[in-house]
């Protein structure tokens, strides 16, 4: 289901694959910081596999991602994704986009526009933070990023604290169970560059070239999401009036449970209806 992928002048990732019904669209699933694409999308390969071919990969810094000294750029892991799709001679794609991924998936249709079919954004938004001020606090307060997101706390089950105490002993066997598998997947993190995309995060603004999408785009907005408020996510309808609004009844945890494959699935099958 996963395998390493080497990107020429880029470095080496891992990406999960579910080969879905001969002749299936591809959905590529973008995941969110401190996850990687096995804890953010584990709860939709299944459902996704029956009408999909399925993509997701580590993003860098992420899980298995590449690994670089250059500082953490979203725009640089849209163009490793745009480059991974050509290696696997795949696209154009339908690109799903959660948190984090949302951005990575934005600049993707901004940078190589013929690579993607149709967007669908969960939990995400154009713009995290308004404001000069507001920015600058954000960007300093890298220290607590394991707050901003909580996939990796809920796979895990353990309490939110400091990175380096979520972290375990090292798993060097094959994990005997979700949480220890949950454990080792976050393990892989590059800190340093997990803590570059949290900044990349608080100054990113696509409100001023967002507003040519002429893709299908679909928006699923969380409702109880803390991480990213449901006005947050909205301000997406701003640059893309023509999106379509499915409001969920959940937080920014959603892709933890069991609801969120169905959701994701059904997003993506309407999308290829448009």
């Amino acid at each position: 289901m996963g395998r390493r992928v080497e990107l020429p002048g880029r470095g080496t990732t891992f990406v999960r694959e579910v080969e879905g019904p001969p002749g299936a669209p591809t959905v590529l699933l973008l995941h969110g910081l401190i996850a990687s694409a096995g804890l953010n999308w584990f709860q939709a390969f299944a459902p996704l596999g029956e009408h999909f071919r399925v993509l997701a990969p580590d993003l860098r810094g992420h899980g298995r991602g590449i690994r670089t000294w250059s500082r953490f750029k979203l725009a640089d892991c849209a163009d490793d994704v745009a480059a991974l799709l050509d290696q696997l001679d795949v696209g154009p794609v339908i690109v799903v986009g959660y948190s984090m991924g949302g951005p990575v998936a934005q600049l993707l249709w901004h940078r190589h526009p013929d690579k993607v079919a149709g967007l669908v954004f969960c939990a995400t938004s154009n713009h995290f933070v308004p404001g000069v001020r507001e920015r600058l606090a954000f960007v300093t307060a890298v220290s607590v990023f394991a707050g901003s997101t909580r996939v990796g706390q809920l796979a895990t089950m353990l309490p939110l604290r400091p990175w380096q105490a979520v972290m375990p002993p090292a798993v060097r066997a094959r994990p005997d169970s979700f949480t220890r598998w949950a454990a080792a997947e976050m393990q892989r993190h590059d800190p340093r560059m997990v803590a570059e995309a949290l900044a990349a995060i608080g100054t990113y603004d696509s409100r001023r070239w967002l507003k040519d999408v002429d893709v299908p785009t679909t928006l699923l907005v969380t409702a109880h999401d803390r991480a990213v408020p449901p006005h947050e996510q909205l301000r997406l309808l701003l640059s893309i009036p023509d999106a379509r609004v499915v409001q969920v009844d959940q937080g920014h945890t959603w892709c933890a449970k069991p609801s969120f494959g169905p959701g994701i699935r059904d997003a993506c099958l309407e999308m290829t209806t448009r």
